[in-house]
């Protein structure tokens, strides 16, 4: 998987599951059946486990049997299908009300850039200063999903604040540390964002992403080409982009309510 250049998070989840259905079905490795696969398929849907756990499951499982063991027996198991839900997403106001929770610098900082940049929580831990660029307002995302570098923007007021923050550091220092100077989890990041997201008593089922959510969907409803979107976002696929279409709400709210028409 290394060789591959696969993400550690992919393959700690791709370990996971193949260890469990070795525990599941109590067997070795070589003599795992397709009634195995499927049964233990099955036990995670029956323990109501999302439609993305249960493929990233199977894709997990045919990694293992398929391409190491080299064993053809996922031709009758179907995949899940794809979640439709559409993505949480924050209007302008919320945004600025989150923000506006947050007294920690640092803490602020974070959020604001994962916001008016459209990145991930796994991106935002791994810019280093040497990665902005404060003139131009814009920043390299360096091996990111898909092992992708990409060029995304950052806000006026963004860059005016980083660059204070980030005066006294090295060019390849991470912007943001913890306090022993190391690398900022992913955890923690997500602690700052739920700690925010409920001082500003917004009532939705938003994560860390949803910032990256309404980067997108705030673009799209100012105007900005649905392809320049992408190429911010780093999807491969347009298709991928194209959700935040569903919910930019610039044509909805322009359209007239029947009962309001008389």
């Amino acid at each position: 998987m290394k060789l591959r250049g696969f993400s550690s998070k992919t393959i700690k989840s791709y370990l996971y599951y193949t260890t469990e259905i070795l525990k599941f079905a109590n067997k070795s490795p070589k003599t795992i059946n397709t009634n195995d696969i499927r049964n233990y398929l099955e036990k995670l849907a029956n323990e109501k486990k999302s439609n993305s756990t249960l493929n990233t499951a199977y894709s997990s499982l045919k990694f293992y049997f398929e391409k190491i063991l080299r064993r053809k027996f996922f031709i009758n198991i179907p995949r899940a299908k794809k979640s439709k839900k559409l993505p949480e997403v924050f209007t302008k106001t919320e945004i600025k009300k989150i923000l506006a929770m947050v007294q920690n610098v640092k803490h602020k900082l974070i959020l604001a850039l994962m916001y008016s940049s459209g990145l991930r929580v796994s991106e935002i831990i791994n810019v280093k200063v040497k990665d902005l660029d404060l003139e131009n307002q814009t920043l390299k995302v360096r091996q990111a999903k898909g092992a992708k570098d990409r060029m995304t923007i950052m806000s006026k007021k963004v860059a005016g604040v980083l660059q204070k923050y980030v005066k006294n550091k090295k060019a390849n220092d991470y912007i943001f540390e913890n306090a022993q100077r190391g690398k900022l989890t992913e955890r923690a990041v997500q602690k700052v964002f739920t700690a925010a997201l409920k001082k500003s008593k917004i009532k939705k089922k938003a994560s860390c992403h949803s910032l990256r959510h309404s980067f997108a969907t705030h673009l799209l409803e100012a105007g900005t080409n649905i392809r320049y979107i992408q190429e911010l976002l780093g999807h491969a696929r347009l298709e991928t982009t194209q959700i935040y279409t569903k919910v930019a709400n610039n044509k909805i709210k322009n359209i007239k309510n029947p009962l309001d028409l008389n």
